[in-house]
């Protein structure tokens, strides 16, 4: 279960997850014993009447019921804020989470509890059998949502397909609305491709369709208000996310544009704009213009995280369970699938890892000067 993102020696590591694992095995034991099966196996019913998975609720009380699938490292993008210019080295084809594992997987925290599955990459509609791993989520009893973030390139061509296999919302990345400015911020051209991708959920009904933005100062913060004038007549609920940092995304404080400075921008223009109720887990700020169809939201890692209500937990595309984004320990799943693990085991694992998890993030500064993955290499 080594991971090159650890800090965490092997042995050091497997003794604390042992120690974790007792320690949630003992307080899982009532929530065990109910869902025990006359076949000894587990499960959790959409219709019971019983407490969230232990193994997914962390020392905090944070319940965990919502996973991110990273499907696969590539991308036909080189966003400057996610990705080195001169790209990364793959994870080799063979360490890479099969279509089965990956369903494997998502079918064992959806037992548990998760409701909710978003997968990301790299870019997940460039992965042949995205259409099918779909259909085959949307099997699972219990599972409410499947999302896909994406960079939209092949969104229009494969949204049908998508949308019939079971796909529930959609976020697309754009940065800019300046074609030119596009293609400096992705290191390649695909401008136009996008908003055909955005056009097309919205013909298709998905509504909101989130189109994420990153705010990097000197760079697009002067179209704030352009990508706001968007949702007067869509159903867009655009999100400007802060620059927040990664391996090879050279960041730094004075390009990240805060929350409030943004916010402060808008509402020099619409004075009016309303700030929406926020459900218990979202992570966005979310607000809307009087009389226009769409809304805004502001993703505020940096400036106002939000860790207390964190309920996501992330697998990378070679089988690596992260509990936190900003985080550096991680725990491989897939070795414990290909070592024959059952259940119990991987529950066992999953639980110590997420029992292990920190109330809240280091602080963007601390953050800026640890070892982690590439955004591309994580999922967001």
């Amino acid at each position: 279960m080594q991971s090159s993102y650890s800090g965490v020696p092997q042995e050091e590591k497997r003794l604390e997850l042992a120690i974790t694992a007792d320690r949630t095995n003992v307080a899982a034991k009532t929530p065990v014993q109910e869902l025990a099966t006359p076949g000894g196996g587990r499960r959790l019913l959409k219709e019971d009447p019983l407490p969230f998975s232990a193994f997914l609720t962390d020392s905090f009380g944070r319940r965990h019921s919502y996973l991110r699938i990273s499907l696969t490292e590539k991308c036909n993008l080189r966003c400057q804020y996610c990705m080195p210019e001169e790209g990364v080295k793959l994870t080799p084809r063979s360490q890479l989470l099969s279509t089965e594992e990956i369903v494997s997987l998502a079918r064992l925290f959806v037992q548990e509890g998760v409701d909710k599955i978003r997968l990301t990459g790299g870019e997940p509609l460039i992965r042949p059998d995205v259409v099918n791993i779909i259909a085959e989520l949307r099997k699972l009893e219990g599972l409410k949502t499947i999302a896909v973030t994406t960079n939209g390139m092949n969104l229009a061509r494969l949204l049908p397909s998508l949308k019939e296999a079971g796909l529930n919302l959609i976020n697309i990345s754009l940065d800019s609305l300046v074609p030119a400015k596009f293609e400096f911020i992705v290191r390649r051209k695909g401008f136009h491709k996008v908003m055909e991708g955005i056009d097309k959920a919205i013909e298709l009904g998905y509504n909101p369709v989130k189109v994420n933005c990153v705010v990097m100062r000197g760079l697009n913060e002067d179209e704030l208000l352009d990508f706001v004038s968007l949702t007067e007549d869509k159903p867009l609920e655009v999100r400007f996310i802060e620059y927040m940092p990664f391996d090879g995304n050279k960041w730094n404080f004075k390009k990240m544009v805060s929350y409030q400075e943004m916010l402060d921008r808008i509402r020099q223009e619409w004075p009016g704009l309303e700030q929406l109720p926020a459900g218990g887990t979202d992570t966005a700020k979310t607000y809307k213009v009087p009389g226009f169809r769409g809304r805004v939201g502001f993703i505020t890692s940096m400036s106002e995280h939000f860790c207390g209500s964190c309920n996501r937990l992330r697998i990378t595309a070679d089988g690596n369970l992260k509990v936190c984004l900003f985080g550096n320990v991680e725990v491989s799943l897939r070795d414990c699938l290909r070592s024959g693990a059952g259940e119990e085991e991987l529950l066992q694992i999953i639980g110590a890892a997420v029992g292990r998890k920190k109330r809240q993030h280091a602080g963007m500064f601390n953050i800026s000067q640890m070892k982690n993955r590439p955004m591309i290499l994580i999922g967001g």
